[in-house]
């Protein structure tokens, strides 16, 4: 069972010495879901790390030394042995994951709308549960020529500091015809020069290929595929893409995206289902900014593709590609092949930010100077830290760089807003399995004979602690998604599927801290996948394509009047199953 909100790295706390009894985190007769949360992260530290449960001299000399002085190398980020290469959808069966909780979409002083340093960044999202973090600023003439490399030593420094984090440079990626993306690398003495080389090649704002034609949608393939060969060739171990905001301003269309999946299976592997920003929607009234959640308020420009009016909102904080079912997203798996969700903060400037631009000539020094105290409150931002809202969790192998990018291109991941779940595991098994571990997880693929009864198991740890607007958030339903695999579509500007449907919904009854359960998939007589999604069902309505395929999913979120802590969900990644 993945618990991805027990990571809330405190650890320069001072674990107390006097006394005989054991400190709480070290006191394994506690339930990990009865500490604080300081303590379920120093559990959690010593357990990664080897040293929990090790007898009463270690624990003691543990309480004496303080967490501090565990050695650097304890967390296991020795790449060396990382990750696992799986090849199939039956990988991990025998054994549980690692669920690290992480975000790809981070900006700092070296964008132009940024604000933070690097170390900002990370001690905050460290700070709020993340196990992961990736630096993405934006794409420019500016951060090609200068900033891609300058933010480098920060990035690294920060990997020094805070050694039980990992830390990735990438930058995001101006796609060119489209909207914007993140690209990052697996760390190395390359890591910088491939993305310098990518962005002045392939950067929409460095190239002048913003509109949407068809030589800039070639010239974005192009850059996918450089990518792909800067891995083949040894350059850097790994690279992946994800597309950010999709459907916010109507430019990434259904068949640009089909393109990125096609050209560079295994770099292209989704997009954000869920957008920063989440705090821009607080209403004025109530002190916030007043925009749009997500700042998702556009409209159609001549560089759109004709989607509804209806895409340019968010529904209950989700992209319109991701939440409505038998939508776009659906449309991309009912042909068979993988394309993953995320959730992440987006984080430029936090709401109720007191700090202002350090000034300088940021196109001249590609970067501002750090930021500094300008004495009033600024209600006007729209971000959370990275952690404090949105949380990506990845199901990984070891607590290493290689096993997260290895679990995010395997589509081990679920996503959730303001911490409505402590922790999922979701597998598809044969009916009556009862093994530990048994069935095939998120992202997975089970290929069985026609006939094979088959059965979906999710287990829920449930939230039980508040999370970082001090509530307990309680969850209400679980809704079961179910698909037909029928194949490449003819025109690849197909955004719906007629044979995706909420199939089958579970009440969440209260004062529970685990639910299971089992729903019968019945007999396999062809291919589909299946996936899940949860909401405290505060903000519930039919889906955009009718109550016969949706009865009770998101609501359109409301320009100015967006409240994110009132409208959680989670959101899980597919299972396909094969029938032959």
């Amino acid at each position: 069972m993945g618990h991805g909100h027990g990571h809330h790295h405190h650890h320069h706390d001072e674990v107390g010495s006097g006394g005989g009894d054991l400190p709480a985190a070290l006191d394994l007769s506690t339930p990990d879901e009865e500490l604080r949360p300081e303590d379920r992260t120093r559990r959690a530290f010593l357990r990664r790390a080897g040293l929990l449960g090790a007898g009463v001299a270690a624990a003691g000399a543990l309480a004496g030394a303080g967490v501090n002085a565990l050695p650097a190398a304890a967390h296991g980020r020795d790449d060396e042995h990382g990750g696992g290469d799986d090849k199939d959808g039956n990988d991990g069966k025998s054994g549980s994951f690692r669920w690290l909780a992480g975000d790809h979409h981070i900006h700092t002083l070296y964008s132009s709308d940024g604000l933070y340093r690097v170390v900002d960044q990370v001690q905050h999202g460290r700070a709020y549960g993340l196990d992961w973090m990736v630096i993405t600023d934006h794409g420019s003439a500016a951060h090609a020529k200068i900033g891609v490399e300058k933010v480098n030593p920060d990035i690294r420094n920060a990997r020094e500091a805070f050694k039980d984090t990992l830390v990735f440079q990438g930058l995001e990626w101006n796609i060119p015809a489209a909207e914007h993306g993140t690209v990052f690398v697996h760390p190395g003495r390359n890591e910088v020069s491939v993305l310098k080389e990518f962005e002045n090649s392939f950067d929409s704002s460095v190239k002048g290929a913003g509109d949407s034609t068809p030589a800039n949608e070639a010239l974005a393939i192009s850059g996918l595929n450089f990518l792909e060969d800067a891995v083949r060739r040894g350059k850097v171990e790994h690279a992946l893409f994800l597309a950010n905001h999709p459907a916010r301003n109507g430019i990434d269309s259904p068949h640009e995206v089909r393109g990125w999946r096609d050209a560079a299976p295994g770099i292209a592997i989704g997009w954000e289902g869920a957008p920063g920003h989440q705090a821009a929607g607080l209403s004025k009234a109530n002190g916030g900014p007043g925009s749009a959640r997500g700042f998702y308020g556009n409209s159609p420009s001549a560089n759109s593709f004709p989607y509804p009016l209806e895409s340019y909102r968010t529904w209950g904080g989700f992209d319109w590609f991701t939440a409505t079912v038998g939508g776009l997203w659906d449309s991309l798996l009912a042909e068979g092949k993988p394309w993953w969700i995320t959730a992440n903060s987006d984080a430029h400037t936090i709401f109720l930010e007191t700090a202002v631009r350090g000034s300088t000539d940021f196109n001249a020094l590609g970067h501002y100077f750090d930021p500094v105290h300008g004495g009033t409150i600024n209600t006007t931002n729209g971000d959370f830290w990275p952690g404090y809202y949105s949380k990506t969790h990845v199901g990984a192998t070891t607590d290493s760089y290689k096993a997260v990018m290895d679990g995010l291109r395997l589509g081990r991941v679920w996503v959730d807003h303001g911490g409505l779940l402590a922790g999922l595991d979701m597998r598809v098994r044969k009916a009556g399995d009862r093994s530990r571990d048994g069935g095939t997880p998120l992202g997975g693929t089970v290929s069985v004979k026609r006939g094979t009864a088959l059965e979906l198991v999710i287990s829920i740890d449930l939230a039980v602690l508040p999370n970082f607007a001090e509530f307990v958030p309680k969850l209400a339903r679980v809704d079961v998604i179910r698909g037909k695999v029928t194949g490449r579509v003819q025109d690849r500007d197909t955004f719906t599927t007629p044979n995706t449907r909420v199939e089958k919904s579970f009440e969440v009854g209260a004062g529970q801290k685990k639910v299971s359960f089992t729903y019968a998939l019945g007999r396999a007589d062809s291919s589909y996948y299946v996936r899940v999604r949860g909401t405290d069902g505060n903000r519930v309505a039919p889906g955009y394509l009718g109550t016969s395929v949706d009865p009770h999913g998101p609501a359109i979120d409301v320009v100015g009047d967006a409240d994110p802590w009132a409208d959680l969900w989670f959101y899980t990644n597919p299972i396909f199953v094969e029938t032959h």
